[in-house]
């Protein structure tokens, strides 16, 4: 039967305790790890966020009502426990932080019994993540999470120290807002007040945080929660939060400058990491070319060579196809694999076709010189040498090309050469590269909506020295925006903003906005500009992904106390879930029934 506290008060957390307190009577408390009776003692692993502590339970020193209660400890009980500080009797468990003491227990009280987990409390856990989330509670228990969220925290509160000392204020921004059409989907909240109208929750703070520097706070930062209605990945959750700033009066460099000394302020703190700064910038345009990708992952090389030139007018139809439509040939060179099994080429080759490929070229430069290749017949012995020396090919070399839309080739060669740094085991994981890439183009073709979007968002300011083509070639604008990389993650965004109205005219007008339209959307925001509005940038860093990237876990669900799945439902709370019909009503909604593909004529 569970007790009380009785007035008792805890003296430490069980691995605050060290040689240092031996001596000393402690009182401890937390959950049972694991509780073993090995004849007249019993040694009991007791746990709580600070770590496990051994407390010994014999009936000479506790005496025979404690000792009878200690029999009865099993898993995850919630105990008490009053006792002496001691060195450890047997060997010294270099495991634990508190290997060298155990606690010699005059007491013990049974705070909460507790039946048997439906899996191990234990760090680096096999059971199956459904189940592990079905009963997050008990997954927060295990030691490897808590140290995951304790982390979490202490990089939020040294973010908000840095960001205080630089003088940026913490403000809150609405949570229920007006939809915009830019961007991912968003949640809608409906009004009861106003029926038939609609909240959006905030994709991101946006356009409140322009409308604080036009109200002249200056430099302004939030840890916002934010909510994105689009498909999940092992890097995305619907709720989310980033650490979001802007700042008056700036240009690039002042808020790049800002963001890299903060992300080195809480790598130091965090995990003991020096980050040397500057940290590198590059051109989104030298990124896709060497990379095929705008977050480069540059903790290897494998990169992108351009052989367009070098097999114009070859005999191989597939790539002077891919050319004569407009296209690109490229590839790249994975060093001393020449020798792959056909097998595995043809498993790249379907990779390949999951992100567009039609086909992937190979050719391999065997150890005696010789080629082995998919399309040698079509091309003479010198096209090949030359092609060979084109990707700086050396006898045990495999090259792979892709031939088709640029757009298609980076998206293949980008996501291959992940993939076979991954199966090759390139990738240093004690490695943290940071990367700016900069110069985004400030638009990006949408065949969906047969027109142009924003690559960022619509208040993105151009570079200068294309503004004059804002509205006669928007493919070739370049804008004044930046994202911060890690280790091939997009860590985090932003840009300098417009702030001369006629510039923001343009913009929408570029992506398709009428004036009546772009009022009815964002009117506060461009009546605001009316009325004196300073030059501001900003920025904003996915914390989810930081906290994930610094711990090296897999998934951003392993750093969130309470993440959701794929298909953004919660298997512990079972949300989203059917409402009253009553709240419906108030609502002014009636939910349609919609017709599984049996019930369709």
């Amino acid at each position: 039967m569970a007790e009380s506290m009785k007035g008792l008060k805890r003296t430490h957390r069980c691995a605050e305790l060290s040689a240092a307190n031996i001596g000393e009577t402690v009182t401890v408390m937390g959950w049972v790890n694991k509780s073993r009776n090995k004849g007249g003692i019993i040694f009991t692993d007791l746990r709580d966020r600070s770590g496990i502590l051994q407390v010994i339970f014999e009936e000479s020193d506790c005496g025979a009502e404690n000792f009878e209660k200690a029999e009865k400890l099993r898993s995850e009980f919630v105990i008490a426990a009053v006792g002496r500080v001691e060195r450890r009797a047997g060997a010294v468990n270099e495991n634990l932080a508190t290997g060298e003491i155990e606690v010699r227990a005059t007491s013990v009280r049974i705070l909460a019994e507790s039946e048997t987990p439906p899996f191990p409390i234990e760090a680096d856990s096999k059971t199956k993540e459904e189940l592990r989330l079905k009963y997050r509670y008990l997954d927060l228990r295990r030691p490897d999470i808590q140290k995951n969220l304790i982390l979490r925290s202490k990089i939020s509160t040294t973010i908000r120290a840095f960001l205080s000392e630089e003088g940026f204020l913490e403000i809150e921004t609405p949570i229920l807002n007006k939809s915009t059409p830019e961007g991912a989907r968003d949640y809608l909240v409906p009004s009861r007040v106003h029926p038939g109208s609609f909240y959006a929750l905030p994709q991101s703070p946006q356009i409140f945080k322009q409308l604080l520097m036009c109200s002249g706070y200056d430099r302004y930062f939030q840890i916002a929660r934010c909510f994105r209605d689009e498909d999940l990945r092992a890097d995305r959750q619907p709720e989310f939060t980033q650490v979001d700033l802007e700042m008056s009066f700036v240009d690039v460099d002042d808020v790049i400058d800002a963001t890299e000394r903060m992300v080195a302020k809480v790598c130091k703190e965090a995990i003991g990491l020096e980050v040397q700064l500057p940290i590198m910038r590059m051109t989104w345009d030298e990124a896709m070319n060497r990379y095929g990708s705008d977050k480069p992952d540059t903790r290897f090389g494998m990169e992108l060579q351009d052989v367009s030139e070098v097999v114009k007018g070859c005999g191989f139809g597939v790539f002077t196809g891919a050319l004569e439509a407009g296209g690109s040939v490229r590839g790249i060179n994975v060093k001393g694999q020449a020798e792959m099994p056909r097998k595995k080429i043809d498993a790249l080759v379907e990779f390949a076709k999951g992100y567009g490929a039609k086909g992937l070229a190979y050719l391999s430069v065997m150890p005696d010189g010789t080629y082995k290749s998919s399309f040698a017949k079509f091309m003479t012995e010198e096209e090949l040498k030359k092609l060979v020396e084109a990707m700086k090919g050396e006898a045990g070399d495999l090259l792979l090309f892709a031939a088709d839309r640029l757009k298609i080739v980076w998206s293949v060669l980008g996501a291959l050469r992940c993939e076979l740094a991954k199966q090759l085991d390139m990738i240093d994981n004690n490695k943290f590269n940071f990367l700016w890439v900069t110069e985004f183009p400030q638009f990006e073709w949408s065949d969906e909506e047969e027109r142009f979007v924003a690559m960022h968002h619509p208040f993105t300011m151009p570079m200068e020295e294309d503004l004059d083509r804002l509205e006669s070639d928007p493919g070739s604008v370049r804008a004044k925006a930046y994202d911060i990389v890690l280790n091939g993650v997009e860590l985090g965004g932003g840009s300098v903003r417009i702030f001369q109205s006629d510039i923001q005219e343009k913009m929408f007008r570029a992506l398709g906005f009428t004036n009546e339209k772009a009022h009815e959307q964002f009117g506060f925001l461009l009546d605001a500009f009316k009325y004196g509005v300073p030059p501001h940038a900003g920025l904003a860093i996915g914390l989810d992904r930081f906290v994930m990237l610094l711990v090296k876990a897999e998934s951003i669900r392993e750093v969130i106390a309470f993440p959701k799945v794929k298909d953004a439902s919660c298997l512990m709370s079972e949300c989203p879930g059917p409402v009253d019909e009553k709240q419906l009503v108030e609502l002014g909604l009636s939910i349609e029934k919609q017709e599984t593909e049996e019930e369709q004529p």
